[in-house]
């Protein structure tokens, strides 16, 4: 069994932060699970594009309100608390977030911790992760 405290993991190697957001990722690949599940926190009045080209995303919305807008199609959904959205197709986005928002979120496959946001707003395959 694996039990994690959010609030011992903040502030350690598991905590990943960008320009405007930080996630605490509380499952990892390492961990076995098949998936990760994280933490993630964004800034209110912030806007950040994304495209998991190599994983699948489910985002559940804890506390906050924004937008989610599918770039392929120009589609805006609301998002507030008790809304979720998942990237089954590798959607590329762009999430504005008009206050604080807390999010739960699951990656697959599982990311591993060390990824890094690229150019393109995708995290590099598992594969070129391990070899890096």
């Amino acid at each position: 069994m694996i039990v994690r405290d959010l609030n011992d993991a903040m502030g350690t190697e598991r905590e990943a932060a960008a320009e405007r957001w930080r996630s605490v990722r509380l499952l990892l690949a390492d961990d076995k699970m098949g998936f990760s599940f994280h933490i993630t926190i964004i800034e209110a009045g912030s806007e950040h594009t994304f495209h998991y080209k190599n994983h699948f995303e489910s985002v559940y919305c804890i506390s906050g309100e924004g937008s989610i807008e599918d770039l392929a199609t120009g589609e805006v959904h609301q998002i507030k608390p008790g809304v979720m959205y998942a990237l089954n197709l590798h959607d590329k986005h762009t999430l504005r977030c008009k206050t604080e928002c807390v999010f739960a979120c699951t990656f697959n496959p599982p990311v591993t911790g060390k990824e890094v946001h690229r150019a393109d707003g995708s995290y590099a395959p598992a594969e070129e992760e391990s070899a890096a």
